[in-house]
């Protein structure tokens, strides 16, 4: 059997091939110029909705990656109570969730902050605020005392993926990372991010989560990068996408002598997908945003703005008087009063099929 990285001296003194991660790293670094750029340009309002999507998609996906589903409608609530914003048709969340919630936004909020084994406990007690994970009663808010393996496969036919470093060295080994974690100051945060991600990962020091707290460390990392609270993109997002090979190149990987090339690369391109992803979203919202500031004096009642918020967001369909009603939850009469004062304004318009079935469909419109 391969030895694991942490069984070689110095197991931490990494090394990796600048010339094959060069080119990748390099478009990172100018994509998050670009999209910060691109955000700055826009309202606070909308800077604030897209910090929000992101967020709850980090929260979501990063649970999905560990087979678990949250509710996307809750964690977003819960975010946006946290974080001050005003959205409409807040709901109450689970005590999990909060606890998912509040450790994800210390990471990326209070990223100026040192990282200490009291704040790792603390995120760890977050997560598992009953103490137990799934029926299993677990080690909470400290270092695992147990050994550690990661193993698939119905029982007796177990795979052992990996087995991490012995329970009674995690404490030294812990400390040695957050000595670097708080000190090493000549790296680039961004592979600062994806080493962190990577080492803490080996280290795997708790019970459970350790796969969660590796990437909401990473995200503290990049917010460093961006000098930003603000996400705009969804990282979790992309490595559930790519899950298969992220699990593939950590085991590949975890049995190097100490070159990290090939992970430093797959967390590259995999924040470089994460944020072309972004670009996509990024265009809805600007469109939004240049929409509104066009009629910011146009007489718009609030349901007419709450169909339209929703027809640059995620509207599904065709636009009829009765999805108007339906939406907004009103007679059949004050939608289509609603539908016809937007057509003689001009940002809709009544598509070809006529009768009872009328559609309606925005203008495309030009900022001047």
């Amino acid at each position: 059997m391969a030895r694991y990285i942490y069984e070689h001296k110095n197991w931490t003194d990494f090394s990796w091939q600048d010339k094959t991660i060069n080119v990748v790293f390099g478009e990172v670094r100018l994509m998050q110029g670009k999209i910060i750029g691109q955000m700055n340009a826009l309202g606070f309002s909308t800077k604030e909705e897209a910090t929000l999507t992101a967020l709850t998609l980090d929260v979501v996906k990063s649970s999905e990656i560990e087979g678990e589903l949250l509710n996307y409608e809750q964690v977003r609530s819960s975010i946006a109570r946290r974080l001050g914003i005003n959205t409409a048709g807040l709901v109450p969340s689970s005590r999990h969730i909060e606890g998912v919630v509040e450790m994800m936004l210390d990471a990326t909020q209070r990223y100026t902050l040192p990282l200490s084994e009291k704040r790792l406990f603390g995120w760890h007690a977050a997560l598992f605020p009953t103490g137990y994970s799934g029926p299993y009663l677990i080690e909470v808010g400290r270092y695992r005392t147990g050994e550690m393996q990661v193993v698939s496969g119905a029982m007796g036919k177990e795979k052992v993926h990996y087995k991490a470093v012995k329970p009674e060295l995690v404490k030294m080994e812990m400390d040695k990372f957050l000595d670097w974690f708080n000190n090493e100051t000549r790296l680039d945060p961004v592979l600062k991010a994806a080493i962190a991600h990577f080492w803490f990962i080996i280290i795997h020091p708790f019970d459970d989560g350790n796969g969660r707290i590796g990437r909401a460390i990473a995200y503290m990392l990049l917010a460093r990068a961006e000098g930003s609270g603000e996400r705009f993109y969804s990282m979790s997002s992309q490595i559930l996408t790519e899950r298969k090979r992220y699990y593939e190149v950590l085991q590949i990987v975890q049995h190097s002598s100490g070159d990290i090339t090939e992970w430093l690369d797959w967390f590259l391109h995999c924040l470089k997908n994460a944020m072309l992803a972004t670009e996509n979203t990024t265009q809805k919202i600007l469109r939004k945003a240049e929409f509104w500031k066009i009629h910011e004096h146009t007489p718009i009642n609030e349901r007419q703005r709450f169909v339209l918020n929703k027809l640059f967001d995620d509207f599904e369909g065709k636009l009829q008087t009765s999805k108007w009603a339906k939406i907004v939850k009103t007679s059949t009469d004050t939608a289509l009063r609603d539908i016809k004062d937007l057509v003689e304004k001009g940002i809709l318009r009544q598509t070809d099929e006529k009768g009872r079935n009328s559609n309606y469909e925005l203008i495309d419109f030009k900022s001047e």
